[in-house]
């Protein structure tokens, strides 16, 4: 089996929340997607995604999704997709870095494997451990009473986890506005449900130091991404007994090395397209399991692709090991595949199917911008 061809779409998902609030006065209506589709000779085709988080959330843009995967696809035309690490190999001497280019290619050619051996995706990666898995909500950060309504409102959705967005400028009202933001998103927590309280790398240590000097104590919550630089981190790591979660800091086997040599966290966020996708992931996956690491399965940004391919790498993850995974449907309107995920009791499953288990539905994602043979 061999690639044929790759084609490129682009597709925009506006935030079905109006505006997206970030730490630091970062703001996003809508977010740039970048689908792939694999031809094989064989005429098996697999789907994959990259969609960051905005140019300014880390080192990843949309136009340059599509130009490394320019950048890669002569030398891709006429590999063995289902040679996954090899494949992988070949984007490493190709481009350096670039994990969000490399991810689209990557998600495509396991969706390849799976159809080709008519199993799904998550089976290839280990294997399912045949358990629902809790899913988490992505509450932007806002008004402390009106954070407060929207998490009540996804929980009666049967949403399990929350993930509470802060990092409030000073002029918003700093520390004591976050404080009050973690407070107001705790006040109804029911046993049994999991809060991320998500810095996205914008608070300075002095900041997060203050922000959790000023709330009662007894709040059961998890701090993820607090500062933006590893010193920053492992600074505030030796001041506070609050279990502390790296995402930002940690895309790559480099970061997570480091992560577990420095004992830098308790537990990792881990984005499929920002780990460089299913293949590193997958890698990342076991080292954080030898190391006693928990994860939450998440993305940085996508549409019913990218939520097909987390659910799958989610589905291989023990479940003392495994804290949420992250529904994208509700955050985006326009719907890119056809995906049998359906929601009971808070959780979830990956499809059975072979591969992703998606059917790509083409009147939404248009015509390739882009197509290489």
């Amino acid at each position: 089996m061999k690639i044929r061809d790759i084609e490129v779409y682009q597709v925009n998902l506006p935030y079905a929340g109006g505006v997206y609030k970030l730490s630091g006065g970062r703001t996003y209506t809508s977010f740039d997607a970048t689908l792939v589709c694999i031809r094989t000779d064989t005429g098996l085709e697999g789907w994959g995604e990259s969609t960051p988080f905005g140019p300014n959330y880390i080192a990843a843009h949309a136009l340059g999704v599509r130009a490394g995967i320019e950048e890669m696809a002569d030398m891709l035309i006429g590999r063995d997709p289902r040679q996954v690490d090899r494949i992988n190999d070949i984007m490493d001497s190709t481009l350096l870095g670039h994990l969000h280019a490399k991810a689209a290619i990557d998600i495509a050619c396991w969706d390849i494997f799976g159809k080709a051996v008519n199993l799904p995706v998550c089976e290839l990666l280990g294997g399912s451990t045949g358990l629902s898995m809790p899913i988490i909500d992505s509450t932007y950060a806002g008004d402390p009473e009106d954070m407060r309504r929207r998490i009540d409102a996804t929980r009666k959705q049967g949403y399990l986890g929350h993930s509470v967005k802060v990092g409030a400028t000073p002029e918003e009202g700093g520390p004591a506005l976050d404080a009050a933001r973690i407070e107001a998103s705790l006040a109804d927590a029911r046993p049994g449900e999991y809060f991320i309280v998500d810095c996205n790398g914008g608070l300075t240590v002095e900041h997060a130091l203050r922000m959790l000097n000023l709330l009662p104590s007894g709040l059961d919550f998890v701090l993820e991404a607090p500062c933006a630089t590893w010193r920053e981190h492992m600074a505030l790591r030796q001041k506070t007994s609050i279990p502390l979660i790296m995402d930002e800091l940690a895309t790559d086997e480099a970061s997570v090395l480091q992560l577990i040599r420095d004992d830098a966290a308790d537990g990792i966020g881990m984005k499929v397209s920002k780990q460089g996708g299913l293949t590193r992931a997958r890698r990342q996956r076991d080292m954080c399991l030898a190391a006693g690491l928990t994860m939450s399965i998440q993305e940085t940004a996508g549409s019913y692709v990218s939520f097909a391919s987390l659910t799958h790498l989610g589905q291989t993850i023990p479940h003392r090991n495994l804290r949420c995974v992250l529904d994208l449907r509700d955050m985006y309107t326009p719907m890119t595949a056809n995906l049998d995920i359906p929601v009971i009791d808070g959780r979830i499953r990956a499809p059975l199917t072979p591969g992703l288990g998606i059917e790509i539905n083409r009147d939404v994602i248009g015509s390739p911008v882009a197509i290489y043979r």
